[in-house]
C-alpha cells in the first residue's frame, strides 16, 4: 500500500490519500483528543502529541499539526500509523459506523425562515455541487448552518478550519458564487 500526501492551503495541515475509501458517507472532524476516542485511528494520531486536528473525508484524511511543529518530523509517523491502520483492516470507528457521520447539533445551526425554502434549496444545491467538491480537494469540508436576512452562515472543517485563506475563500469565492446564482444572498459569514 502507498499513501500519497498533498499540501493544503493551510500550512499546518497535510492531506493523506490512502488510495481507498475512508468514509462511505458524511465526514468527521476531531478537534480534541477527547473527541478522537470515537475512532481508534484518530485517537492514535492524537497520541503522537503534535496533532491538533484530524478530519476524515470520503477518500482522504487531513491531519493538522500543532503550531511550530516541523512536518518533516511528523509526516513519517503519521504515514506509518495510516499504513498500519489500513493494512490491518481495523474499523475506523469504535462500535460501528454510526459515529462516522458528522451531524451538526441544533445549537450550531442558525436556522432558516420557512418562507425562504426555495432560496435555501438553491443555496444548498450550489454548496453540494460546486463548493464542497472544491473544498474537499483542499482537505476540508464546508457545512451549511443557515440563511437569515440575506446572510448565509457556513462553517469550515478539516484543513479549511483555521486556514489563513479561509476568509478569502468564504468572502471572495463562495460569496461571489452564491450572489451570482442566488440574488437574495447579500453576504456569507463564518458561523
Amino acid at each position: 500500500m502507498f499513501i500519497e500526501t498533498e499540501t493544503t492551503p493551510n500550512p499546518a495541515t497535510l492531506k493523506f490519500l490512502p488510495g481507498e475509501q475512508v468514509m462511505s458517507t458524511g465526514t468527521r472532524e476531531f478537534t480534541t483528543p477527547e473527541d478522537a476516542v470515537a475512532s481508534p485511528l484518530a485517537d492514535a494520531l492524537f497520541s503522537l502529541g503534535d496533532v491538533t486536528g484530524v478530519f476524515f473525508g470520503s477518500d482522504f484524511i487531513s491531519v493538522t499539526a500543532a503550531p511550530g511543529i516541523d512536518w518533516s518530523q511528523l509526516k513519517p509517523q503519521v504515514v506509518a500509523m495510516l499504513l498500519d491502520h489500513f493494512a490491518s483492516g481495523a474499523p475506523l470507528f469504535a462500535g460501528g459506523d454510526a459515529a462516522g457521520i458528522s451531524v451538526p447539533s441544533e445549537e450550531e445551526n442558525i436556522g432558516d425562515d420557512p418562507a425562504d425554502a426555495d432560496i435555501v434549496a438553491q443555496i444548498k444545491d450550489l454548496i453540494e455541487t460546486r463548493v464542497r467538491p472544491a473544498v474537499a480537494n483542499d482537505g476540508g469540508d464546508i457545512i451549511y448552518r443557515g440563511f437569515r436576512s440575506g446572510i448565509v452562515y457556513l462553517s469550515m472543517q478539516g484543513a479549511c478550519s483555521g486556514c489563513p485563506s479561509s476568509t478569502a475563500t468564504l468572502k471572495q469565492g463562495i460569496e461571489g458564487l452564491l450572489k451570482h446564482y442566488v440574488p437574495e444572498v447579500t453576504e456569507v459569514r463564518a458561523a
